[in-house]
């Protein structure tokens, strides 16, 4: 069995060449739910749905988030009523958070909503959030602090970045599965995805550092951040505002203690000896997605280790 720990599109991208190289079932996607948010009444997943919108292969492509060919009418109509007027949500979209809210009012945990809207998408993998209880990632600007949705899709995450606050972080127990996920696996995959706020997040739930360092699994991880800069969103802003170096070296650095590979790409293959002096093995080649075929050889990289 595979587990991987996972963000959003980064993550979600290097999932589906994953996909196709082992049996579905075999493979436990452990989701940060930090960036969960509770707009328009719904609560609203993004990770999650990001993930499983890709793997079900109806995810818009060119996004990276949302649905293919979403239409948005009832955003545009909250719009007219003065609602929030930052957070784009489709039609379909919509859909899930109304079934994710009604479930949750009922009773149902997240990993068993979860659960069914994979299932219903025709997803045969586990797809787990990282905690059931109430957690969200808040960032320091120079106005205060803000949920991470505010500061990213609202502000376009411009801010400098001064601090991060896991709220919750101190009650929140990993969602059932979680723990076994990782004690039980053959291989640990830290996905390329934000390590502050995503994976970081996920790092801060009781018990999964400590499980990582005790799993006889091999621990992989890959790098989100080339030639100094992040393929995708504000990883350099966040781990500046924690004075963590913007490399693969400060990313490695992070997960050091549990982590016994790292993947880089080969414009850092400057940075090798920096990081296997940290007592992990280190392995380069070609970790920038630019295609399907991309997405698959990155996967057979981690595989082959």
């Amino acid at each position: 069995m595979i587990t991987a720990l996972a963000g959003g599109v980064g993550a979600a991208r290097f999932l589906t060449g994953l996909a196709q190289l082992i049996k579905p079932e075999d493979l436990t996607v452990i989701v940060n739910t930090g960036d969960d948010i509770d707009l328009f009444g719904l609560h609203i997943s993004p990770d999650i749905d990001i993930v499983t919108y890709t793997l079900a292969g109806i995810v818009n492509d060119e996004k990276g988030w949302g649905l293919k060919d979403d239409t948005f009418g009832c955003l545009d109509m909250l719009k007219l009523f003065g609602a929030v007027d930052w957070f784009n949500l489709g039609d379909r979209d919509f859909a899930t958070s109304i079934l994710r809210t009604d479930m949750l009012k009922k009773g149902f945990t997240l990993s068993q909503i979860s659960a069914k809207i994979s299932s219903d998408l025709g997803l045969k993998l586990k797809i787990l959030p990282m905690t059931n209880d109430k957690f969200a990632t808040y960032v320091q600007i120079p106005t205060g602090f803000i949920h991470f949705e505010e500061y990213m899709v609202k502000r376009a995450a411009k801010d400098p970045v001064f601090d991060i606050k896991f709220v919750g972080a101190e009650t929140a127990k990993p969602a059932v599965g979680v723990i076994d996920a990782i004690m039980h696996s053959e291989r640990v995959i830290i996905c390329p995805s934000n390590p502050i706020v995503s994976i970081g997040s996920i790092l801060s739930i009781q018990g999964v550092r400590g499980a990582l360092q005790k799993t006889f699994a091999k621990k992989i991880a890959i790098s989100p951040i080339i030639a100094g800069v992040p393929v995708k969103g504000p990883a350099d802003k966040l781990l500046k505002g924690l004075g963590v170096e913007v490399s693969a070296f400060g990313v490695a650095k992070l997960y050091a203690d549990f982590l016994d590979a790292f993947v880089i790409d080969s414009a850092d293959v400057a940075e090798k000896g920096r990081i296997e002096a940290l007592g992990v093995e280190v392995v380069v080649g070609n970790t920038l997605m630019k295609d399907f075929a991309s997405k698959k050889a990155l996967a057979k990289i981690v595989l082959d280790l």
